[in-house]
């Protein structure tokens, strides 16, 4: 029987690549439903090629135009956000993949999970910023959540069949765009040097952030609340060749990698197909193409946003969501050429060093944070 997918974000870049394990796949799944931000024109294409039930444009000011490019077709269309929110409750799929970007992702995990939904997640700030509120609903509603992350994914693959009890998990970390950039470099990098990651193609969002470690600070997070694991027992460890995805210690001092190549397909189709594996016989890692796998700390001065998101980890409440909500307003203002790549953590530890702090947050409690994040970095940035 064929899965029926909701793919929320189907026109950015695990959602392209969502629909290729799709597409390989036509006997076991089915894109029934399909969101996209704005661009409606590729969401129209998307929804013709893989005859969709369902599409949603967040964005209202591209729902009259890709209306009209679907009228010829039986798809329903709809806009808005709370629209998203509402077909990833909906009872026309059985699988939602949350391919969104940032925290406004968070309402369609919310509503997934609350209609006990099976949840392929690959926006991460559902659990940064609400991790507390999620991870219990979803044990709840008995809802699936499997990560998308390749290092989480690697973490859930390596604790497959395991009874054993865990030492630590270790999350590898390329460095992104600037790792061999020395630290006095930094202050006059620009967007395209940091829009060039070397290992992965990614949105510019996450690009981004992989260039800061914000990325890497949120996987950690993402790490404890999908796995329990707490702060202390999480380790980020730089492996520029990005073929060690993540590894898991247990108590006996074993260590189990999972490897590949730096390809999202792989981890996209593990968390549509377990607890099977897919049949991609394209797949071919090659030892003798990559004779060195390094390591080495990560410099915690040029990169201090990690540690920041550690501490937000032992702080709880609403400081990971205020971290978020300014790394987002900083990183668009970056992307804009409206402020400097280092301003974006400096904006980062100005809003949590100036926002209110909730301990036990309810989800109008992280909206207002959220809020009053970025509105705090936009004061920092003087935008």
């Amino acid at each position: 029987m064929k899965q029926r997918l909701a793919i929320l974000g189907s026109t950015g870049s695990i959602g392209v690549q969502t629909l290729d394990i799709v597409r390989e796949n036509p006997d076991r799944f089915e894109a029934r439903i399909l969101t996209a931000h704005g661009n409606w024109e590729q969401l129209a294409r998307q929804a013709r090629e893989f005859d969709a039930d369902t599409v949603v444009i967040a964005d209202k000011r591209y729902y009259t135009p890709l209306r009209e490019a679907l009228s010829d077709t039986d798809t329903k269309v709809f806009a808005g956000e709370e629209a998203v929110a509402q077909v990833a409750a909906s009872g026309a799929a059985d699988v939602v993949v949350n391919a969104l970007v940032g925290y406004a992702g968070l309402a369609p995990t919310v509503a997934a999970l609350e209609a006990g939904r099976k949840l392929a997640l690959a926006n991460k700030e559902s659990l940064v910023v609400a991790g507390a509120y999620v991870m219990p609903l979803a044990r709840e509603r008995r809802a699936p959540v499997l990560p998308i992350d390749s290092e989480h994914s690697a973490i859930f693959q390596c604790l497959a069949g395991e009874r054993a009890a865990v030492r630590r998990l270790i999350i590898t970390c390329s460095g992104g765009s600037f790792r061999d950039l020395p630290r006095e470099a930094l202050a006059s990098v620009t967007v395209e040097q940091a829009l060039h990651h070397p290992q992965w193609h990614m949105g510019a969002k996450i690009t981004i952030d992989s260039s800061t470690l914000v990325n890497k600070g949120f996987e950690v997070i993402e790490a404890h609340w999908l796995f329990g694991t707490p702060a202390e027992r999480i380790d980020v460890v730089m492996h520029p060749q990005s073929i060690i995805h993540s590894m898991v210690e247990f108590d006996d001092g074993a260590i189990k990698a999972q490897l590949g190549t730096p390809d999202m397909r792989m981890p996209i189709s593990y968390a549509l197909f377990f607890p099977e594996r897919a049949h991609r016989p394209q797949e071919r890692f090659s030892f003798v193409e990559h004779p060195q796998l390094t390591f080495a700390e990560v410099d915690r001065v040029k990169y201090p946003a990690l540690d920041i998101a550690y501490d937000c980890l032992r702080r709880g409440g609403t400081a990971a969501c205020t971290m978020n909500g300014a790394n987002e307003e900083a990183v668009a203002a970056f992307l804009a050429g409206r402020c400097a790549w280092l301003d974006i953590v400096r904006a980062i530890e100005y809003a949590l060093g100036h926002a209110a702090f909730v301990a036990a947050p309810s989800l109008d409690d992280y909206a207002a944070a959220n809020d009053e994040a970025r509105t705090l970095a936009a004061r920092f940035l003087n935008l």
